[in-house]
């Protein structure tokens, strides 16, 4: 399944959790994503992402959960089923968001327990979480800037070139017939 596709599944699934055990399994299904996505970009994606995904990688692999997990015993993760990245910066868009998502129910599963073992799990997940999100927003800000480096050197080319071609010199000019 396409990147973004699995990330609107994992956001409605996200959505639709009711209940601490749910939301845990959302959020460790999001880890897991990140992870997938991670190794996706790393392996063949832009060659200026592949350092940040590579990282990305690796905390959504400490993120996704202990092991006697529910989800992790099954073995059934979502991201299983990722095929493509098709759009880096769409991908990367939507997972920024999920990301954000998970953040904010982890945070609410945290403040509504009174276990102790499962707040402090809240809250390595929560820095997980925080953790995958800002090398998605490095990710994100690398490509704005690769963008704008590459307008910026679209317009600089466009500018010695004129808006009818090439600017001739003073050989150029006086090879021309023109004074």
């Amino acid at each position: 399944m396409e990147a973004e596709r699995l990330i609107g599944v994992s956001r409605r699934a996200l959505a639709q959790s009711r209940g601490t055990p749910s939301i845990m399994a959302e959020a460790w299904q999001a880890q897991a994503l990140a992870q997938a996505i991670g190794d996706r970009l790393a392996a063949s994606g832009p060659k200026e992402l592949r350092g940040e995904a590579r990282g990305l990688s690796e905390i959504g692999g400490r993120g996704s959960g202990a092991p006697d997990h529910p989800v992790v015993r099954t073995g059934v993760a979502r991201a299983a089923q990722l095929s493509e990245v098709a759009d880096p910066r769409a991908t990367l868009t939507g997972l920024g968001a999920l990301l954000g998502e998970v953040g904010m129910a982890l945070v609410a599963v945290a403040c509504d327990t009174d276990e102790e073992s499962l707040y402090w799990q809240c809250i390595e997940a929560i820095d997980a979480t925080d953790e995958s999100l800002d090398r998605v927003h490095g990710m994100l800000r690398r490509l704005s800037e690769q963008d704008r480096e590459r307008q910026h050197d679209l317009e600089r080319g466009r500018g010695r070139d004129g808006p009818r071609g090439a600017v001739r010199g003073s050989a150029g000019s006086a090879a021309a017939g023109q004074p």
